[in-house]
């Protein structure tokens, strides 16, 4: 079983359902309020569990209930939380507004993920023995270096998932293998809107893209190939939070276990595509046998 170790943020998602985000200075009326458990570290960790991977999880909680909650439920889901420290501070929350088209508006609060800031003992022991190590930037930014660094020392293969959107340094850049972005986070590090011209300026700094490109598919890009267009399945989307993270944490697992790439990016695309069908991030993942079924080659 492929082993992928996982650094990154827990956040209870605060959400709240209605037909449209309110613009500033206004107030709607919502249909439906949920917490549910969240933050891209955990999503990408569950997400890869359920795809069929041995998942350790590295980061922290705060020491309150939605600690306990999110400990649980990446414990529920199969993911190893021995690495996941227990802070004396609020855990991290995430405050999102899903509209009726299943679009999303979130803020983040970090608490606990934000004392994230260095690797903790045992944290690269973890980073080597894993087949892939999976990143975000929802914690500090010098942990994510370490991080990336450790796997690099151990030839340990890095993805990062560059949200939220910030300028990234040579030192976290140089020890990447893959960068997933979405199409706006890529136009926020490449200044280019048009999404193969973002992917091949970030060719540049690492050496493969994937810029996902929602009910369109994704588009890949490599140093050493022709570029690649996924498609996405055609489904009708009820919340997309969280669908980013399932297409990472199930693209990890396919890569892991060495399926060619247009495979691996067809695969994640299933798993994305019926999480997007369900409401929340967590709750919304499928599990292998799922995405075996949804996936077509």
């Amino acid at each position: 079983m492929t082993h992928i170790a996982v650094l990154g943020s827990m956040n209870m998602d605060l959400v709240a359902y209605a037909e449209k985000p309110p613009q500033l200075g206004e107030t709607v009326t919502g249909r439906a309020f949920r917490t549910i458990p969240g933050g891209k570290g955990a999503n990408q960790a569950i997400a890869a569990a359920r795809a069929g991977a041995t998942v350790s999880m590295i980061g922290a909680v705060g020491h309150d209930a939605y600690g306990a909650r999110l400990r649980e439920t990446l414990e529920h889901s199969g993911v190893d939380t021995d690495s996941l420290r227990t802070i004396e501070c609020p855990s991290g929350t995430a405050h999102i507004v899903v509209d009726d088209e299943g679009g999303n508006a979130i803020v983040v609060i970090p608490g606990a993920n934000g004392t994230v800031d260095h690797l903790s003992p045992g944290d690269e022991g973890v980073i080597a023995s894993a087949d892939m190590l999976l990143l975000q930037l929802e914690i500090p930014l010098a942990a994510v270096v370490a991080g990336a660094q450790a796997a690099r020392r151990h030839g340990i293969r890095t993805v990062l998932t560059p949200s939220p959107a910030r300028p990234l340094p040579s030192e976290l850049l140089d020890s990447i293998d893959l960068l997933v972005a979405n199409e706006r986070e890529a136009a926020t590090l490449t200044d280019r809107t048009d999404p193969r011209d973002a992917a091949t300026a970030l060719l540049d700094q690492v050496p493969q893209v994937v810029v996902t490109l929602g009910a369109a598919g994704s588009l890949y890009l490599t140093r050493d190939a022709a570029p690649l267009v996924i498609p996405a399945p055609h489904v009708t989307a009820v919340d997309s939070t969280g669908a980013g993270d399932t297409f990472v944490g199930a693209l990890a697992v396919a890569l892991a276990e060495e399926k060619p790439i247009r495979e691996a990016l067809s695969w994640a695309a299933a798993a994305a595509a019926i999480s997007v069908q369900r409401e929340g991030a967590t709750e919304s993942m499928p599990y292998r046998p799922e995405i075996e079924t949804q996936y077509t080659a």
